[in-house]
């Protein structure tokens, strides 16, 4: 009978041996589906209101964990996140928030089709709230010492 028995051991009394080696096939399917959620989840955190922001050289500062987002469509509507609100209930949306500290910092993010005044106005709203910590965001544009010189126009003779 030891001789049909050829990929298990036996030990001492008759029985099977035990073997001490990790099976990591569920480890493994626990971090897949992690890795699934985060991928799904990671898209979904960001605002995707189409804004053609207007470009800037300034340096790239670093983004905070939980940004408050303002946006102003070209259509002149506002919203928070991707929430749209009116102009009036501005500030009482932003206070109903659950970081309702008005020392963070508000992006206030505007299409470039939006006139200047109407940029002032949403900024003095929200001024008038007691936000005095906004900060605009554009594109990362390239400063103009990378861009190559124009050529001079040279007048034909």
């Amino acid at each position: 009978m030891a001789a049909s028995i050829t990929d298990t051991e036996l030990d001492d009394d008759g029985d099977f041996a035990e073997t001490h080696e990790i099976n990591v096939t569920p480890f493994i399917d626990v971090i897949l589906v992690l890795l699934i959620i985060f991928m799904v989840a990671a898209p979904l955190s960001t605002v995707d209101l189409p804004i053609d922001l207007p470009s800037s050289t300034a340096t790239a500062q670093k983004k905070p964990d939980k940004p408050t987002y303002v946006s102003i469509k070209p259509d002149l509507a506002v919203a928070i996140g991707e929430t749209p609100v009116k102009r009036a209930d501005l500030v009482r949306s932003l206070d109903a928030m659950a970081d309702s500290s008005k020392d963070r910092f508000i992006f206030l993010r505007a299409d470039r089709a939006v006139p200047y005044g109407e940029l002032m106005d949403v900024l003095e709203i929200m001024r008038a709230g007691g936000y005095s910590k906004i900060k605009l965001v554009a594109l990362e544009g390239v400063p103009d010492s990378a861009l190559p010189a124009a050529a001079p126009e040279h007048p034909k003779p």
